[in-house]
């Protein structure tokens, strides 16, 4: 008799216990998934998919932390993909795919990151020097807002100065910016047949360096 209370003592003890680990599983998971979700409405997405992690860790088949850790990867491999690191991004798209592995969205991205990378290298084989040119080109059309906020300042003079000389400013600016857009253009038809052929269809299109190979692009 004795050893049937001692028993039945010892599974009621069991039982509270597992409750008890059960409800502090619980809590965690739900502390985690919150975290994750803080930090996503922010915008931090790596701290939002790590506490994700954290709780898929505890709990794997939780839909929320799942569904949660998914688009946060999402979010962190298009921002990695946008400053060209594609291995990244691909790791953090293959940390997406493994809570769902027939997700449209996930393959679509890692498609088009991993055409990215093969076209860089073939750019970077045939035309080395393509970085440069992009920063000048950037540079040039940053010049373009430059001119087009003198314009503006000009304007905004006039406004309270009623000084034709303001206007007179205005004036020369946008012709000014008027010739920068053509010139620029012409150099972005330069750049683009300089990366698509390895060597410009008018060298005197553009201002552009010639490239460092003539090899064709596959």
């Amino acid at each position: 008799m004795r050893f049937f209370r001692t028993l039945l003592a010892v599974l009621a003890l069991t039982a509270t216990t597992t409750a008890c680990a059960s409800s502090i599983k619980g809590w965690i998971v739900a502390t985690r998934v919150h975290q994750g979700d803080v930090a996503a409405s922010s915008g931090s997405y790596k701290d939002a998919a790590l506490a994700y992690q954290l709780a898929l860790q505890i709990s794997p088949q939780d839909a929320h932390a799942r569904a949660g850790l998914i688009e946060t990867q999402m979010q962190v491999a298009e921002g990695l993909y946008r400053t060209s690191k594609f291995d990244d991004a691909l790791a953090a798209l293959t940390s997406a795919a493994k809570y769902d592995p027939q997700n449209a969205r996930v393959a679509e991205l890692r498609s088009e990151v991993e055409q990215a990378k093969i076209k860089r290298l073939i750019v970077l084989s045939n035309y080395p020097t393509y970085k440069e040119n992009a920063l000048v080109l950037r540079t040039a059309y940053e010049n373009l807002t430059l001119l087009n906020k003198r314009i503006l300042t000009e304007l905004t003079a006039f406004s309270y100065t009623y000084d034709t000389e303001n206007l007179n400013r205005a004036i020369r600016d946008s012709y000014e910016l008027e010739q920068e857009v053509a010139r620029n253009r012409r150099r972005l038809v330069a750049y683009r047949e300089l990366v698509e052929s390895g060597v410009p269809a008018n060298e005197a299109s553009g201002s552009l360096a010639p490239p460092a190979s003539v090899l064709p692009l596959p």
